[in-house]
């Protein structure tokens, strides 16, 4: 750095045109009297005391008597920490703003569009672990060793952890004992595929597969917007795709956060004459406060269909009543749960016409048609 550059940077630093030129004068001088200086720094002698006054108090110069006003240079160290603080300062400054430039914060904005991956899978990887109601995630084994530690938080804190596993060829999957205490349920699909994590029905990460052309993602905090994604996680990263870990180990689920896949395991069992007490915990659409229903499921209404207890649904000659195709499930899906009180009827997320918007059923006991009662302890 020549020496014009150094004192560009000192003004940069805070100095004046005229205090730059004379302290780095004095540095090739060593000591000087004011005149001296100001004739080598070319500072105007009517300036060169105030200058030099203002250099003392900051502690770059100290000024004695001689035959005339003299001055010298301080030791360094003082100023030169000065500027490296001052310097530290522009970096972190500049981190900052490039920090924020890459990854404004959610909370600021309900969309917003990121430069890196890095920047998806740290937000999600936050948000996961914060997770009290509900997790889908679909990720690379890779990935999945890294959500790990937030899944387990998430599972611990009672979230329905649901995970898909996007990988080429099975033998790339953890071993089964590897979800147990971290995740609900786990599918594979062997098709490339987004990263995608959607948490407590208001966060959504997302960004394409690692071999897009574009390096981007999406953040979302917004209600409507995430049940979008809800549906493509759905239909396009899990309900096709083969299981590979099951806690329940093929028994009801004691905990349900989506109404459709509520009805599809339990409706074939009411509709068989099956008695199936539930806890419904959700927002009553009257008021907008929460509430808790326990209760019996009478019936289920969808896709123009009424489904009752004991009223068997028609699969066609000698078919046994299996779960309801997800197509049929696009539309309306209610639920209807008799307290003894009342019979309230329960929508899943974003329900308009229903009593209570659904965010989490829970099956309490079953009593099959046989008459084996399976109480709550048992059901998973």
């Amino acid at each position: 750095m020549d020496i014009a550059e150094v004192r560009r940077t000192l003004e940069d630093a805070g100095l004046s045109q005229y205090q730059a030129d004379a302290y780095v004068s004095l540095l090739e001088l060593g000591s000087a009297s004011a005149t001296e200086l100001a004739d080598a720094s070319g500072v105007p002698s009517a300036r060169i005391y105030d200058v030099l006054r203002d250099l003392e108090e900051r502690g770059y110069v100290e000024t004695y008597e001689g035959d005339a006003l003299r001055a010298r240079a301080r030791d360094p160290r003082k100023a030169l920490d000065d500027l490296r603080d001052r310097a530290d300062r522009l970096v972190s400054a500049a981190e900052e703003a490039e920090s924020r430039w890459e990854a404004p914060a959610p909370d600021r904005h309900r969309v917003d569009i990121v430069k890196r991956f890095e920047t998806v899978t740290d937000r999600a990887v936050e948000a996961v672990a914060n997770a009290e109601n509900e997790v889908a995630l679909a990720v690379s084994p890779a990935e999945f060793d890294r959500f790990r530690d937030a899944l387990a938080t998430a599972y611990e804190n009672g979230a329905v952890v649901k995970v898909t596993l996007v990988a080429e060829d099975a033998e790339d999957l953890p071993v089964a004992s590897a979800f147990e205490g971290v995740a609900t349920e786990v599918r594979h699909r062997p098709l490339p595929a987004p990263f995608l994590a959607l948490v407590d029905r208001t966060v959504t990460c997302f960004a394409p597969h690692r071999d897009s052309l574009n390096e981007y993602g999406v953040l979302v905090d917004d209600f409507s917007l995430t049940y979008v994604f809800h549906w493509y996680f759905s239909t396009c990263l899990w309900e096709v795709w083969d299981e590979v870990y099951d806690e329940r180990a093929g028994r009801l689920a004691a905990d349900y956060v989506d109404i459709r896949r509520f009805l599809r395991e339990v409706e074939p069992v009411v509709c068989a004459g099956g008695h199936v007490e539930v806890r419904v915990r959700g927002t009553d659409r009257a008021n907008g406060e929460p509430v808790t229903v326990d209760g019996v499921v009478t019936e289920f209404v969808y896709a123009g269909e009424s489904r009752s207890a004991s009223e068997e649904r028609d699969d066609g000659p000698d078919q046994p009543a299996g779960p309801v195709p997800l197509s049929q499930l696009a539309g309306r899906v209610t639920a209807y749960v008799d307290d003894g009180d009342r019979e309230w009827s329960v929508g899943g997320w974003g329900a308009n016409i229903e009593d209570i918007e659904l965010t989490r059923i829970s099956v309490t006991a079953v009593e099959r048609p046989d008459g084996e009662r399976i109480e709550e302890a048992n059901l998973a």
